[in-house]
């Protein structure tokens, strides 16, 4: 009886799971090859830019309505037209840190038409005087 109850509570529990799995894969879905871009350390005057790649995983086209970055420095440029499902697309980053030094962390919020319709990205850097400059 034990075994056939267990038995029963992991069929029901596969079946809730995969029902949950085919509700989240309705509508657009955005997957990001990464969280964080790490520039490791980036000189003021270095090369600022980096890529976020999406992928539209859901089965309806994903309009991407803005991206902000956290301050002035940290500035996205997104798709304007919709990631077809199954196609990627890039998120190009700049990131110029002006005055700011040492360790650095910024984030940039994409706002879609996803559920949620907030996707965090980041960026860090630990940020170094211009060689150039400090000679």
């Amino acid at each position: 009886m034990k075994n056939t109850l267990m038995l029963l509570t992991a069929v029901m529990m596969i079946s809730f799971t995969a029902q949950a799995q085919t509700e989240v894969a309705n509508g657009p879905m955005i997957s990001v090859d990464k969280d964080v871009h790490d520039y490791g350390e980036l000189e003021k005057g270095g090369d600022p830019y980096c890529e976020f790649t999406i992928t539209n995983k859901g089965n309806e086209p994903l309009i991407i309505s803005n991206a902000k970055g956290s301050c002035g420095c940290t500035v996205p440029k997104w798709p304007k037209e919709p990631v077809a499902p199954g196609e990627s697309a890039e998120i190009q980053i700049i990131y110029k840190p002006g005055k700011q030094k040492n360790q650095q962390t910024k984030s940039i919020t994409v706002t879609a038409n996803t559920e949620p319709d907030n996707t965090i990205l980041k960026v860090k850097a630990n940020v170094i005087e211009d060689a150039a400059a400090a000679e």
